[in-house]
């Protein structure tokens, strides 16, 4: 008997790893005439573009079935689109360890940051309307979101400036 329990929750486990990430992004990357790299959700005007971007299946913490269950809750009861901002917000978790290691990738380039912690009620209602998924750390900067993390997806976001 407990092997069948073992082997069911390795299904499981798989079937989590495997399911596809419907939060995914692309962003493009482009040249400008003045010589600046630009990143965008959208192809260039003039069609020049020199590499997309996609933002799929970063590594993430999935959230707790209760805590999802919440934040899908919250957001069938929201009746209007929250407004882009430009700031940036980290959505996160203290038990989350892709969460510490966007804080500490943010922190190292001085990039400023309001933090969201969604293991408080408020929390998940501010993720839910942002649009938060089923893993955390999701990122907003202006106007882009990145579920998961990687620094290749950090800097396509945040490119150094000169």
């Amino acid at each position: 008997m407990r092997s069948i329990q073992r082997s069911a929750a390795i299904l499981i486990c798989i079937a989590l790893d495997l399911t596809p990430n419907a939060d995914a992004q692309t962003v493009y990357k482009s040249v400008g005439p003045d010589g600046k790299v630009v990143y965008s959700d959208s192809p260039p005007v003039d069609g020049k573009n020199a590499r997309k971007l996609k933002f799929d299946n970063l590594p993430a913490s999935p959230l707790p079935a209760p805590a999802r269950a919440s934040v899908e809750q919250q957001k069938r009861s929201m009746s209007t689109a929250v407004p882009a901002t430009t700031a940036v917000v980290l959505y996160s978790a203290s038990w989350c360890g892709y969460c510490k290691a966007a804080k500490a990738w943010l922190g190292s380039r001085g990039i400023a940051y309001r933090e969201i912690d969604i293991d408080t009620d408020s929390g998940r209602a501010y993720f839910a309307q942002a649009g938060g998924g089923n893993g955390i750390p999701l990122l907003v900067a202006g106007g882009q979101r990145v579920q998961g993390f990687s620094q290749a997806a950090y800097e396509a976001l945040f490119p150094a400036r000169r």
